[in-house]
């Protein structure tokens, strides 16, 4: 039995889902998003919110449902508030500048590296030496998905540190060479 599965997803009062078929469409005041359940889960819009249940008790369905219930609760969580990830540029002379809608990177490279920007995904540089970098956006995965894709460009380096990272995350750090 799935504990996350089992938990109702509230819908606030300025939030309205609709339900057709295998779709849910959530829309709230940041915007609207949607998500397709997948065959072996039923979803029904009650008083106390949506409630989220396995069709049978397969393995495939019993991992389903938890997983479909966090997506929905996602939807709801980015239509309200949105999702944002921080990250920081560390390294002597490794800056950020935005460029139009793309976002440039002088990470140590004989080039710059420069990141595409897609719709419903907002990002800023800031901080004294331009080296913190925000993510916002109202799709968790989406916003996910474009922090991990500015990180692989020069992810942390243990020896050093130099590279980048999420805010808070620990690098851990290793002893170079001995004479």
């Amino acid at each position: 039995m799935s504990r996350i599965g089992k938990k109702v997803v509230p819908v606030p009062s300025n939030v309205t889902a609709t339900i057709n078929g295998r779709e849910i469409k959530v829309k709230g005041p940041k915007g609207e998003l949607s998500f397709t359940v997948p065959d072996k889960i039923n979803i029904e819009k009650t008083d106390d919110g949506i409630v989220v249940t396995p069709v049978d008790d397969t393995k495939m369905a019993r991992s389903m449902w938890g997983m479909s219930r966090t997506m929905i609760s996602n939807l709801v969580g980015g239509v309200t508030e949105g999702y944002s990830q921080i990250l920081e540029i560390h390294g002597v002379g490794f800056r950020a500048a935005m460029k139009g809608k793309d976002l440039q990177l002088l990470i140590g490279f004989s080039h710059d590296v420069i990141h595409q920007i897609p719709d419903g995904v907002e990002v800023k540089v800031s901080g004294a030496k331009q080296e913190i970098i925000t993510v916002t956006g109202i799709d968790r995965q989406l916003v996910g998905q474009v922090s991990a894709n500015i990180r692989a460009s020069r992810p942390p380096e243990p020896y050093q540190g130099k590279g980048i990272r999420y805010q808070g995350e620990y690098i851990f750090r290793k002893e170079g060479k001995k004479k």
